[in-house]
């Protein structure tokens, strides 16, 4: 501690350097952080997708609508446990900028599917007691300031009519981990097929199932597409993990061209920052060889390069993860990417950070420790 009074005044000879090195950190970190927050996003649905659980979609695609029958002979083939059905709804809030999902459900079906979703009782008995009634995510209620009772109107896509539909929101659900999607709308079905066109009844969107065995969750699968093998729909059968994977990689190009660009602008930025820092120790030779000359060790003059260093690195990185965090929290992508942060995100940032002012100072430190007093003094 008595030596800090000595490295705050070293930080103090250029103040201007020393603020634009510590903001160089913060914009470098900041950008990993909104990084790791978009890859995160990307790779949601991965992440907390269920090894026990598969997805079953028409063999064309989630454009080819299933048979409601479908759902007891799926039901009633080997290694399965449990299932349940959903369609995509589409409507629009307000504006079609106002993208979240919206989903039609079999209540009780749907939340033993996924229990990892946490609603009060009360408010799951009135959600059931409503057929208008919806179940929101707790972020797409923070999005849009919804609370339990008010009533959302919504425009729903053309193939199912005009007009509007209105929703009273009776729940909002809560997820156990911090990537669940708490962006959701869960529908009543009866209300849906109620207000739905002819063609819609006796059809779903899509199942999801329960294996017994998650192990045998890709067998489970393969007996699942055989049983609606040349059928007039026909089913493609995946891992839910799979099936995430499969919109990952169609917005692939998106996310490399993200993480590239960003990746070239955060190097940039640590490399000019480290020669920053270089720059500084080698102007304060003179200064190190003073120290040196009455009294200081050599290895006291590495730990003092390398402590300003690291607390240049970690006061810029910190302030920038900090800044990251609080962005990447907010619904920057209106609810296209759900954007996250993970622990281990920022235990990789704090590591970069101190990695990277290790690097821009060790050089420099040993240089400083190597120096010859009387040739450095000769230069003063």
């Amino acid at each position: 501690m008595k030596f800090l009074p000595l490295l705050f005044a070293n930080f103090g000879r250029k103040k201007i350097r020393t603020v634009l090195t510590i903001g160089s950190f913060f914009v470098a970190l900041l950008l990993f952080a909104l990084l790791a927050g978009v890859r995160a996003g990307f790779r949601q649905g991965i992440d907390v997708a269920g090894a026990d659980r598969l997805v079953v979609i028409g063999r064309t695609g989630l454009i080819q609508p299933l048979p409601l029958p479908y759902m007891e002979r799926i039901r009633r083939v080997p290694g399965v446990e449990d299932v349940a059905h959903s369609t995509w709804f589409g409507g629009i809030y307000q504006d079609p900028k106002n993208f979240f999902a919206q989903f039609v459900i079999v209540p009780e079906d749907w939340r033993r599917m996924y229990p990892e979703y946490q609603i009060p009782e009360a408010q799951w008995k009135d959600f059931l007691a409503d057929r208008q009634g919806v179940v929101i995510g707790r972020k797409l209620a923070d999005r849009f300031g919804w609370k339990i009772g008010d009533r959302v109107p919504l425009k729903p896509p053309g193939y199912l009519g005009g007009g509007s539909w209105e929703f009273n929101v009776r729940a909002i659900s809560r997820g156990t981990r911090p990537q669940d999607d708490e962006s959701q709308m869960w529908i009543q079905h009866k209300y849906f097929y109620e207000k739905a066109p002819q063609y819609w009844q006796g059809i779903v969107g899509w199942y999801v199932v329960r294996a017994a065995d998650p192990e045998q969750a890709l067998p489970v699968g393969r007996a699942i597409d055989q049983e609606f093998a040349n059928s007039t729909a026909e089913t493609r059968t995946q891992t839910e993990s799979a099936f995430a994977s499969s919109f990952v990689k169609q917005m692939g190009n998106i996310e490399f061209l993200i993480l590239a660009i960003g990746s070239v602008v955060f190097f940039t930025l640590l490399l000019v920052t480290g020669n920053t820092m270089a720059i500084s120790v080698r102007e304060r030779m003179g200064e190190l060889a003073v120290l040196k000359a009455i009294g200081y060790s050599d290895r006291f003059v590495l730990g003092l390069v390398l402590a300003e260093s690291l607390i240049i690195a970690l006061v810029g990185g910190g302030l920038g993860l900090v800044a990251g965090a609080a962005l990447v929290a907010r619904d920057l992508t209106g609810g296209i990417i759900l954007m996250y942060l993970p622990g281990a995100a920022v235990v990789a940032g704090v590591a970069t950070a101190v990695g990277t002012g290790l690097l821009a100072g060790v050089l420099p430190a040993v240089g400083a420790m190597r120096l010859s007093v009387v040739d450095a003094l000769r230069r003063i």
